[in-house]
């Protein structure tokens, strides 16, 4: 049972994280959308002239902050839009971050010292490592469809895709775009997910280890949450430039029998730094921190508890 109740931590604590920061989720996906040369659909209209594809918004909007972005939405396409994608966002959870999570667990205890329960900062590391590309590769469909789905708001409405639900754009996907698109941008998951998991986990398990063993506070709620919130700034600050180009590739809308707006995620790295400056790999930064903040506070102090509860199990 000690291995799968570790999935199943993780995987409670990772949905009710997921579903309650989602709204900050999809404003964070809108805010790397901005300003894109590339529009995901500029070929989708061969008979308009390319300046009216590329320039799908008005300049006015390029630059909106988090607060602008989410009220725009509710403005415009209501307070449900705010949770565009969330049989998504429940999806992924469920695949990748219990795969993530579970992995992490079992990797924990078998690489701590039996003595000091503890292990080196470089195995916490590794074990994300592992942890995340895993979880990553199963989850990754679910993840196109809840970008994908997060994204279509802001198209004009004669392009929106308009996916009724994560079983309906991941049905769709398969017969229109075939079945290698749910692995679009894969590499970028894989690559964000490690980052994010090594960053997330390993510094959480070593921050509350610092503040129990120098005895700042004593293990409860108060350094969860600590310890949590120092492991999503660390995490939004070591995944956004990857986040970015990762939501613009799972965006693209690929023509048959027409260029792609990106080669692959090089081509989108090398396209947006030209276009916009490397500052765009930071775009979004401000709602990934306000989101990733949140979102592992809650998957921690969820966990701290759900362990609590399932201890005797």
């Amino acid at each position: 049972m000690g291995g799968v109740k570790g999935f199943i931590e993780g995987g409670i604590a990772s949905i009710v994280a997921g579903c309650s920061t989602h709204p900050l989720d999809l404003i964070k996906v809108r805010m790397q959308l901005q300003g894109e040369t590339q529009a995901p659909n500029a070929s989708l209209h061969s008979a308009k002239p390319a300046s009216a594809a590329v320039h799908l918004r008005p300049s006015a909007s390029a630059r909106v902050g988090p607060i602008a972005t989410g009220i725009r939405i509710f403005k415009t396409e209501g307070v449900a839009a705010l949770f565009s994608g969330v049989s998504a966002t429940m999806l992924r959870q469920t695949l990748y971050s219990t795969t993530r999570m579970g992995i992490y667990d079992i990797l924990k205890h078998k690489w701590s010292d039996p003595h000091t329960k503890t292990m080196p900062l470089a195995s916490k590391i590794a074990a994300g490592l592992i942890a995340g590309g895993i979880g990553a590769a199963i989850g990754n469909p679910a993840d196109v469809a809840m970008v994908r789905m997060q994204a279509d708001g802001r198209l004009p409405a004669s392009q929106r895709r308009n996916y009724t639900s994560v079983i309906d754009a991941v049905v769709r996907m398969t017969k229109q775009e075939g079945i290698t698109s749910l692995w679009r941008g894969s590499s970028l998951t894989v690559n964000r997910a490690m980052l994010v998991t090594a960053s997330q986990l390993a510094s959480y398990d070593q921050i509350k280890e610092l503040i129990l063993s120098k005895g700042w506070m004593r293990d409860g709620l108060g350094t969860h949450v600590a310890a949590s919130f120092s492991a999503g700034f660390v995490a939004a600050v070591v995944s956004n430039p990857v986040d970015v180009i990762k939501t613009r590739v799972m965006n693209m809308k690929v023509v048959p029998g027409q260029k792609p707006p990106y080669a692959g995620a090089w081509d989108c790295a090398m396209k947006t730094v030209k276009g916009e400056g490397p500052m765009a790999l930071y775009k979004g930064f401000i709602p990934t921190i306000s989101r990733q903040g949140p979102f592992t506070v809650v998957l921690f102090v969820t966990l701290e508890q759900v362990r609590k509860l399932l201890k005797n199990f």
